[in-house]
């Protein structure tokens, strides 16, 4: 399969068991991942939300010489691209393979998205817009705040576009998604030996973005400790490998996005003020969804062409009562919340256009409830009477025994990133340990 996949220009990486699987995995993307379902070392079920967790837009096709009908059925639940049979045929491999990279590249579009894919009409926007573009072109750090959905790694590359970096690497990375065991490592690199597991020289993601830029995404994620590093890397321009002897310079160029309330974090002595300063040179704050209602309807229609072109739809617009219901929605979850009700609804649709009944919107929460400690719930439309935290976390708990405890399905019905999903398991957890 390896050599078949070269032959049709295919750049190929293999592992003989799913630890080395992981691994790779973790330190590399790809687009597509062909795993056969009953793996050495790993559950494949387990290796699928790994890669779901580390790379959103990677797909992962199984094959199996001893499929069931409830492998296969789990499989495609859990996010699986496809499921098929072994021998593998190799023109029906050519078409899934095909198929999975013409979707990847068109989700790259969108991500990696020109000035011309940011879309907008809303006078806020076009704004900040301007003065990301100004900015663009300089060596100052940019610190994007904003809630979670709208599109803070978006603006982000739109600024590296716009610089004279944009030939350079465009690194991200997650500091909220990584434990606090492999951050260190993976911002500065390593030399080998430094640590149990440290076969052999790794640069950090920071050498890895020299010459180019270095997206710090939800970096009030950051622990204290790092923080310290991080300023000097601003200050003097140069890192230190975990276990290294000797500096290395490095040219980049900083942005930070965080969706926490930064005072708050400092005051509390969560967050180096020193650090908040060096990094907010160029502050901007990206407006929620709800105060940009004229936004819903091109927004709207930029989704429905984006999954008509990749789930092969042919809808055409939305009614005026779809619409309408659209833009009284509160939209806690931003841009990625009415991207995932457009896709759904999409998908449901039966004609030329998306009605309010394919939004499939009728018991959802359409605004801030004031006087009230209720939520209606997904099941029917009662009310669920309780404080605010526990409502939410009835519903994420509910959303996650749907899905059987599929977290990157239970994201996408809650309008919320699987990163955010696993924060608030976690801070479940820590609040069943505090009492």
């Amino acid at each position: 399969m390896r050599d078949t996949l070269e032959e049709w220009g295919y750049h190929v990486a293999t592992s003989n068991d799913g630890i080395g699987a992981f691994e790779k995995i973790k330190s590399n993307g790809y687009g597509l991942v062909i795993s056969d379902f009953e793996l050495e070392g790993a559950s494949a079920i387990d290796l699928l939300n790994t890669i779901k967790l580390e790379h959103e837009y990677t797909k992962i096709l199984f094959t199996s010489k001893h499929a069931s009908v409830e492998n296969a059925v789990k499989a495609i639940k859990a996010g699986a691209f496809d499921f098929v049979l072994q021998p593998v045929d190799q023109s029906r491999m050519k078409v899934l393979v095909e198929k999975a990279f013409n979707h990847k590249k068109e989700i790259s579009r969108t991500v990696e998205a020109s000035y011309t894919d940011i879309v907008t009409r809303n006078e806020a926007v076009l704004k900040m817009l301007d003065v990301a573009k100004r900015v663009a072109d300089s060596t100052a750090s940019v610190f994007i705040q904003g809630e979670s959905g709208t599109g803070k790694e978006l603006l982000a590359r739109y600024i590296h576009e716009n610089s004279g970096r944009s030939k350079k690497a465009f690194i991200a990375v997650n500091c909220a998604a990584l434990p606090e065991t492999l951050l260190e490592s993976e911002l500065f690199g390593h030399e080998k030996g430094a640590f149990t597991g440290a076969v052999s020289k790794k640069p950090g993601k920071f050498e890895l973005a020299d010459g180019g830029t270095i997206l710090l995404d939800e970096v009030t994620e950051m622990q204290f400790h790092l923080q310290s590093k991080l300023l000097r890397i601003i200050q003097e321009r140069e890192i230190d490998r975990v276990g290294g002897t000797h500096s290395v310079k490095v040219d980049i160029r900083i942005i930070c996005t965080s969706n926490r309330d930064i005072t708050s974090l400092i005051e509390k002595g969560e967050f180096r003020e020193d650090l908040y300063y060096r990094l907010n040179t160029i502050p901007i704050t990206i407006p929620p969804l709800r105060k940009r209602q004229d936004d819903i309807a091109p927004l709207s229609h930029h989704f429905i062409k984006k999954y008509n072109e990749i789930d092969g739809r042919n809808v055409k617009t939305l009614t005026e009562g779809a619409l309408k219901t659209l833009e009284n929605q509160y939209f806690k979850g931003n841009v990625r919340e009415l991207e995932n009700i457009i896709q759904r609804a999409i998908l449901f649709s039966d004609g030329a256009e998306i009605t309010e009944k394919d939004l499939l919107l009728e018991s959802r929460h359409s605004g801030p409830v004031v006087g009230a400690s209720s939520y209606p719930s997904e099941a029917g439309g009662e009310f669920i009477p309780g404080p605010l935290k526990e409502i939410e976390k009835k519903m994420i708990f509910q959303t996650l025994d749907k899905t059987e405890g599929n977290r990157t399905h239970a994201a996408k019905i809650l309008g919320i990133s699987v990163r955010t999903l696993r924060n608030k398991l976690n801070e479940y957890k820590e609040s069943i340990k505090e009492v």
